[in-house]
């Protein structure tokens, strides 16, 4: 599995460097990944990219909403902390897409599956994320197909 194995190359590399933030942010996502790998191998399936990629997501996830909880705490500490391991996680997810390009992307799968108000949500959402897995934060997916749907495009 290469990216198992390109974490733990970098995980040397930080041990030697002193970086101890990268080194344990590195560690928590390469148990994530072994967690992921024992579970799929009970279920008889390989892992594959698209699991790794569920990983590192949910990782990074994880932090957004911990920056958002420590910011409204006043704990600024914490919240530079979870902003350096996100930088971290991001460094291996695929580039985000921007605002612009998933309002092309979503005008693109309302046209295709004929949506004309809010009530096709369930038929637009499913298509737009699984075209966005990874490129895209869920949350900002959906209230994006709520605004266009319910502006009629």
């Amino acid at each position: 599995m290469a990216l198992k194995e390109k974490i733990s190359e970098e995980m040397k590399a930080a041990m030697k460097s002193g970086e101890k933030l990268r080194l344990e942010t590195l560690r928590t996502i390469r148990a994530a990944l072994m967690e992921k790998e024992i579970e799929k191998r009970g279920s008889g399936t390989p892992m594959n990219a698209d699991d790794e990629l569920a990983v590192l997501a949910g990782a990074a996830k994880r932090r957004k909403e911990s920056i958002e909880q420590f910011g409204k705490g006043g704990r600024q500490d914490l919240v530079d902390q979870e902003t350096e391991e996100l930088a971290i996680i991001q460094g291996y997810l695929p580039k985000q897409m921007s605002a612009d390009d998933l309002t092309v992307l979503i005008k693109k799968v309302i046209a295709e599956v004929s949506a004309t108000s809010l009530a096709d949500f369930g038929k637009v959402m499913p298509i737009v994320m699984k075209e966005a897995r990874g490129k895209a934060d869920g949350k900002m997916v959906q209230e994006m197909v709520k605004k266009l749907l319910g502006s009629g495009q």
